[in-house]
């Protein structure tokens, strides 16, 4: 099993980020990978189109909402990994910051531990970076 993580600070209260991010249909409004999301399923699955129309589908397996969190699992899609699981999480650091945290666990197919690794890194980082850049003034 292999695995990946990044973190922000970002110059806003959890709650606001937590706005942004924190519904299952929401990527496109702040992760520039990912310009469509269509929820089925009562919500509880999303369909994506990456820019290059690959498709991904995953389904919610946890939301917190008083935790600013939400963990969910990859179906379909064209990553070298099986067995994807993955959490998105808003931390409050203070009044008017927060910290974002999204981490993942998967099993390459592939390619080795640490190119998949590298792969989600960089989608994470670069989801993150884009983020931050809608809360500075």
């Amino acid at each position: 099993m292999a695995s990946a993580i990044a973190s922000i600070d970002i110059a806003a209260p959890a709650n606001a980020v937590w706005r942004v991010i924190g519904g299952f249909g929401s990527l496109p409004d702040w992760l520039p990978y990912i310009p469509t999301s269509e929820l089925t399923e009562g919500g509880r699955v999303r369909h994506l189109i990456n820019p290059e129309g690959g498709v991904i589908v995953e389904r919610l397996m946890s939301f917190d909402e008083r935790r600013r969190a939400y963990s969910y699992h990859i179906l379909q899609a064209p990553f070298p990994v099986r067995d994807y699981f993955s959490t998105l999480q808003v931390e409050e650091i203070a009044d008017t910051r927060s910290r974002v945290e999204w981490s993942g666990q998967f099993t390459p197919t592939t390619v080795g531990s640490g190119e998949a690794s590298l792969l989600f890194r960089r989608i994470y980082e670069d989801g993150l970076r884009a983020l931050a850049e809608r809360f500075r003034s």
